[in-house]
């Protein structure tokens, strides 16, 4: 029996191709408008992309000064992590700690705050008119009539009640403030806590982006600068809480109104590297001026001879010289940090001039030495 063989199918004929026209001429980049649309189009780009971010400068300053707590609290979680702790364990003893700590300040330190705030705020007007007691300035106030004018207008904003509301913008001002102050607290707090457990894990992903061939350089540049970014944030709150204690303690000794609120002042102030104890001292003779000018003048003495302790014993006993930025730079950075971002930007100025420096130290000097 025959086999019958299996017909092929015929291919059929590819349709010719579309009949599109031929290709022009390419595209003169040199031609003036080719130009001038490219650099409009970038330039709306820019526009657009600096809106964007101008719109979330205050979440990116949440990022930073939340990374920036994040690097001051790593030097102790690494700390607990030397005597035998998993990392995760060691962030929950200090997130502990630090809970603790926050609560004890609110509870012992709050109440009396507000009570003297509260009444530095009602005494203002008599506190002015106090300053006439002194022969230099009841002179100035007889010719050009500076505290009876002051007198006035404290009284007006601040015995009608209209202080805080004026100082917010109106009454929903007040609202405002409050809400979005407990919103970016709470945002920092919990920023600080994922970038404080995931520290490490952030870093080998933010490497990984650098070539093999300088990888391990920049990171080393950069866990250096983490630690000293570390070191200066624990350094400078421990200098301010002893700071704080100095001028609650003086405040005391020689009867200083309100020294409670003052001595929080005088912590606040603290936080701002070098120019900061220039700020406190400044409080705290005001304040003690208002009680006598003796009593100013004893302040004044004391806060300065503590300043020369601070500079010379205790604030290289805690930083153990890992910032070493001179004092032109310290100040010039903390006064730009203050212009641009207020407290915050002032405290995070000398730890970025720090790190600033070590860069030009270890890539740029050298690499300008060799041309």
């Amino acid at each position: 029996m025959a086999l019958i063989k299996p017909t092929k199918k015929l291919k059929r004929p590819a349709p010719a191709p579309e009949d599109l026209g031929a290709s022009g001429k390419p595209i003169d980049i040199t031609h003036p408008f080719y130009f001038g649309f490219l650099a409009a189009a970038g330039a709306l780009v820019s526009i657009t992309m600096l809106k964007a971010l101008a719109s979330a400068s205050q979440v990116f300053v949440l990022i930073l000064l939340s990374l920036f707590l994040a690097a001051g609290l790593n030097p102790a979680v690494e700390l607990f992590r030397k005597w035998g702790l998993t990392r995760a364990w060691a962030v929950s003893a200090i997130v502990g700690i630090v809970l603790i700590f926050v609560s004890l300040f609110a509870w012992v330190v709050i109440p009396p705050v507000v009570h003297q705030v509260n009444a530095l705020l009602a005494n203002a007007p008599e506190i002015v008119s106090n300053l006439k007691h002194n022969s230099l300035i009841n002179r100035l106030n007889e010719n050009y009539g500076v505290i009876d004018s002051l007198q006035k207008k404290v009284s007006e904003t601040i015995k009608n009640g209209q202080f805080v509301v004026t100082a917010f913008g109106g009454v929903l001002g007040v609202g405002r403030a409050v809400v979005s102050g407990a919103i970016a607290t709470l945002t920092v707090l919990v920023l600080t806590l994922y970038f404080l457990a995931s520290l490490p894990k952030v870093t080998k992903v933010v490497y990984r982006i650098v070539p093999a061939s300088r990888r391990v350089r920049v990171a080393r540049l950069s866990d250096a600068i983490i630690f000293r970014v570390g070191v200066f944030v624990g350094g400078q709150a421990i200098v301010s809480v002893i700071a704080g204690i100095f001028a609650l303690i003086l405040g005391y000794a020689i009867g200083i109104p309100y020294a409670t609120a003052m001595a929080m002042l005088v912590f606040i102030c603290g936080l701002i590297p070098l120019i900061g104890h220039i700020l406190g001292v400044s409080v705290m003779t005001l304040i003690a001026f208002t009680k006598s000018p003796t009593t100013a003048l004893i302040a004044f003495v004391f806060y300065v001879i503590y300043i020369q302790i601070e500079n010379y014993l205790i604030m290289p006993r805690i930083m153990k010289q890992t910032l070493a930025v001179p004092g032109l730079v310290t100040i010039l950075a903390a006064l730009l940090g203050t212009s641009l971002l207020g407290l915050i930007g002032a405290i995070m100025a000398v730890p970025i001039a720090a790190a600033i420096l070590l860069i030009l130290d270890e890539v740029v000097y050298p690499k300008a030495d060799l041309a």
